[in-house]
């Protein structure tokens, strides 16, 4: 198959900032806090659930390794991991990758529900 198109294919748009053998984090051009990081495999695969056994290992590495990072360089009081998989879901690059984005006091004022916010009323506990 040709990636060619694939924007996370391009390495040489791509610096990253931590990386290892299959799998590779850089920080989002559109960061919805400080720090946002993403988090792609080397080689390309559509979404999460593609990749392989060895490449879930190098992501959940590298998102360790993103923690430590953003603690040391941002001080974050919280963190939302998300991954987005197809376009019902709010991919638009359809290369595998996964959100690290660091969540600082204050950032919401109603922090609570997360990620579950995404749909009106989500967030809502009782």
């Amino acid at each position: 198959m040709n990636y060619s198109n694939c924007i996370f294919c391009q390495r040489e748009q791509i610096q990253f900032v931590l990386e290892n053998d299959l799998a590779g984090a850089f920080w989002d051009r559109s960061p919805v806090s400080t720090g946002h990081l993403l988090i792609i495999p080397k080689t390309h695969r559509d979404n999460y659930f593609a990749l392989t056994t060895p490449e879930l290992v190098a992501v959940n590495n590298l998102i360790h390794e993103a923690k430590a990072l953003l603690d040391h360089d941002f001080q974050p009081d919280g963190y939302n991991i998300g991954v987005n998989i197809h376009e019902a879901a709010g991919q638009t690059v359809m290369h595998a990758h996964i959100h690290v984005i660091p969540r600082y006091l204050g950032d919401d004022a109603h922090p609570a529900g997360g990620i579950r916010k995404m749909f009106p009323g989500g967030g809502e506990f009782n």
